[in-house]
């Protein structure tokens, strides 16, 4: 399904993207990724920092190509998720582990599941290579945002 499809079906909608906004975008996603890291926190703590990291750059990267989640109904961030290799080329593997994250999030904010060392190490990882890809997609297609 294509970036068109998802707005004509009310999941996205057209959005003009700012330089500011996303490099603002991305510097929390540094902060957030940071926050991940600071093993003071707990892994619960360390995991929402590490997924918050993902979906901001999930964010700057649908932004940057003309839209944005439409929130007033659930399942915006598995769309922002789902909408990667649309956006930056991100291979389906890597989709279906950033949605096993969301997934984990959900279960650790609304059912009390505790998070696993692992997975927030997993997390991090992966907000760390997303966060470079997103800059390096950026500077490639869309040089004028940052």
């Amino acid at each position: 399904m294509t970036l068109e499809n998802l707005s004509s079906i009310g999941k996205l909608k057209p959005h003009k993207a700012t330089r500011r906004e996303i490099q603002r975008l991305l510097a929390a996603a540094e902060d957030a990724l940071a926050d991940s890291g600071r093993t003071q926190n707990s892994a619960a703590t360390r995991f929402d920092a590490a997924y918050k990291s993902l979906m901001q750059c999930a964010l700057a990267a649908l932004m940057a190509s003309g839209y944005r989640p439409t929130t007033n109904e659930p399942g915006h961030q598995q769309t922002m998720i789902q909408t990667l290799p649309k956006t930056i080329g991100l291979d389906a593997a890597a989709v279906r582990v950033y949605d096993g994250f969301r997934r984990a999030r959900n279960l650790s904010d609304y059912e009390g599941e505790p998070v696993e060392e692992r997975k927030v190490v997993e997390c991090t990882e992966a907000a760390a290579c997303l966060l470079a890809e997103v800059r390096v997609w950026l500077a490639k297609h869309r040089s004028d945002l940052v």
